[in-house]
Parts: structure tokens; sequence; C-alpha cells
């Protein structure tokens, strides 16, 4: 029987992935396998020894201390590209709120006072002050072609925009998705002084922290709609503001209110809106769930943020998991182990990244006690289990 211990509301439908004859789910249990949760903030939260799994039913993983988890050999999931047409959808809302400038309008109307004839003269006078620009012909920087990045695209351009993409990151997959229509920047500069809308769609880290700065924003277009719905640091605040008071930049529409944003009208600021719909949490929670149910049966690793992913069909008998450092004869040393054990492999996988390796090994018989504790002393291996 596993257990999975959950944090925050995970949708149903990825709850009932897991049989209950297999498994034991509960926001409150002992010594879980794994763990599932959404915005929960795992930072400082002591971590379980009979642990083998997180799964973040989402795509960012900042509420997770990663390279914790890592030291300790447990795969971190998410869910990357679940919530893709849900923030896409919130993307092209966003553009139309800034180019109509809708929610300064519909405050000025709401404000309004007298009857009906006063309102027609009030309205008739007022609408002016909110004309705004029509998306088709504009063009529009996407920096970050992942599963997001690439939906906002293809339906910028089903509006009628010119698009412009960046990301030197982009997969084989993600480039097959993409419209062929879309043009191609050279670095990030290229991409955002050409664009009239720049759109972020861009992980957290350190080379993303303050992507678009003070010197960027001088670099745009004036007058240049900026939207991010991606993660709040990856905009200096301050800068945007700056650029907002000067006129460089013409709206900033972002999922990350702050007290300041929030008290400036060049501002939309929406209330982390992203994912929130039932049908993205629906995906989100199904596609982890599904991630940790394979790895935790069958070995399997997909989508981890953290390790290779490595999928390999069982066959008959025993299956040997074990996540090491990446280092030299580390292969060699395991199989040394089985073999001094007198146990015949049927099948293998080994894939590195980065700094951590991963080994599935399929075997004609379970392994003994004693040379999976010989497995695991065995300097750099960071966890090993049978299934």
């Amino acid at each position: 029987m596993f257990k999975v211990l959950t944090y925050n509301n995970i949708a149903t439908t990825g709850l009932e992935r897991f049989p209950r004859e297999r498994y034991e789910v509960a926001s409150e249990i002992q010594h879980p396998d794994a763990i599932l949760l959404r915005s929960y903030d795992l930072h400082g939260v002591e971590i379980p020894a009979t642990l083998k799994a997180v799964g973040r039913a989402g795509a960012g993983v900042n509420n997770i201390p990663v390279a914790e988890y890592t030291r300790r050999g447990i795969p971190v999931f998410n869910a990357p590209g679940a919530n893709a047409n849900a923030v896409k959808e919130l993307v092209i809302a966003g553009m139309l709120l800034a180019a109509r400038r809708i929610c300064s309008a519909w405050h000025y109307a709401r404000t309004l006072e007298g009857d009906d004839k006063v309102l027609h003269t009030q309205v008739e006078k007022g609408k002016k002050q909110f004309a705004g620009f029509e998306l088709a012909g504009k063009t529009l920087a996407v920096l970050g072609l992942g599963a997001i990045g690439v939906k906002v695209a293809n339906a910028a351009m089903d509006l009628g925009m010119e698009v412009v993409g960046y990301d030197p990151q982009l997969t084989v997959e993600s480039a097959w998705q993409l419209s062929s229509l879309a043009k191609r920047a050279g670095s990030i500069d290229e991409l955002i002084a050409r664009a009239d809308l720049v759109t972020l769609h861009v992980p957290l880290n350190e080379h993303t922290r303050h992507v678009i700065n003070a010197a960027r924003l001088d670099h745009m277009q004036r007058g240049a709609v900026l939207l991010n719905f991606s993660r709040e640091k990856v905009v200096d605040e301050a800068a945007v503001l700056s650029a907002l008071d000067a006129g460089q930049l013409g709206a900033y529409v972002c999922d990350f209110p702050t007290r300041r944003l929030l008290d400036h009208p060049g501002v939309v600021a929406l209330p982390h809106l992203g994912a929130s719909t039932a049908e993205a949490e629906d995906n989100c929670a199904v596609m982890v769930a599904d991630q940790i149910r394979d790895f935790l049966e069958n070995g399997n690793i997909r989508n981890a943020v953290n390790l290779p992913e490595v999928v390999m069909p069982r066959t008959a008998g025993a299956r040997l998991c074990v996540i090491n450092e990446n280092v030299p004869n580390m292969v060699g040393q395991i199989t040394g182990a089985l073999a001094d054990a007198n146990l015949n492999i049927l099948d293998l996988m080994n894939k590195s990244r980065d700094d951590v390796a991963y080994t599935l090994v399929d075997l004609n018989s379970a392994v003994p006690e004693t040379t999976l504790d010989r497995i695991r002393a065995i300097a750099g291996v960071l966890s090993a289990r049978l299934i």
C-alpha cells in the first residue's frame, strides 16, 4: 500500500487516478511515499524518511526546495503544459484589456451618475479618453517558447498579429507546434525592440530574474505594452513603474499584484489567475498523479525537474531503481554488486542530467536485502529501492 500526502485542494479527477486498493491518499498521513501539492510552501518542512517522490500540480516549483530533495534522491515532478491553454487565454485577455483600456473604461462607466439621458451625454463625452488600438497588424514579442509561449504565439497570429519569438532553449517538440509564420529574434534586445506588445513566458531562475529591467525597458518601443503571466520577479517592478511614469511603457499587465502596482493607473494586476480554471486544475492533477504512480509502481520518470527522463518497459522479475551522483563507475559498481549476488540483468537503462544520474535495472529475481544495502552504501548513491 502506497501512501500519498496531499497539501492544498487537489482536483478530485487527479486523486481518483490512485486506485484505493493500492493507495492511501489523505491530507494528514504518516510516513508518506509521495507528496502531492499545488502552492503549499515546502521550504523548511521536514522531509519524511519514507518519501520517494514529490508532485507539483502545476508548472513552477519555486515553493519546493528542489536542491534538498535532489540530495535525498527524491524526484520532483511537475505538470508542464497542463495549464497552458488557461494561461494562453488569460494572456490574450490581458492584451485586449490593455489595447482597449477596458479596466479604466469599465471603472469610469461604473462611477457615472444620473438618469439614462445624463449617462448618454457623459458616455459620449468621456469615451475619447479611452481610445485604444486593435491587435491585428501589431507585433507581439514572445520571450519563452515553451508550452504556453507557443500557444500564445499561435493564438496571436490567429488574431492577425505579427509574432516574433526568442528562446535559446527551444525544444524540438515546441518547434513542431509553433506556426511557421512566427519570426525568430537573435537576442532578447532584438526581440523587444521590434514589438508593440511583449509577453513573458520564462521560469524564474538566476538567468531570468529581472530579465526585464530598466535598460531593456528603455530598449522597447515607446508606449509598448508589457505582459507578465510568468513569474513576478522576472520583471524589475521599480523599473516598470518608472517606465510607466515616463511614458516609455504604455501599460503593464500582470498576474502578481503588489501595493505599488495596484496604486498605479497604468497597471492591470490580476490576482494570480493564470491556471485558475477547473480544466487546468484537472489537467495538472491528472498529469502529476499519473507521473507519481508510474514512478512508484514502475520506477519510470517523466517530467521531473531534477532528474533525467527515463522510461523503460517492464520485463519479468524485479526492478532496481538507483538515483546517484553523476560520477564515473557508478553503473560498474552497481552491476558488480548484482553480479556478486549471482543476479542476471534482463534490461538496463542509465541516463544523467547535470550532476545526477538515474539507473533502472530489470533482474531475473529479487535483490537480497544485503545486496540492496551494499548498493545504498556506494559513495554517491542517493537512493535505491526495489520494485
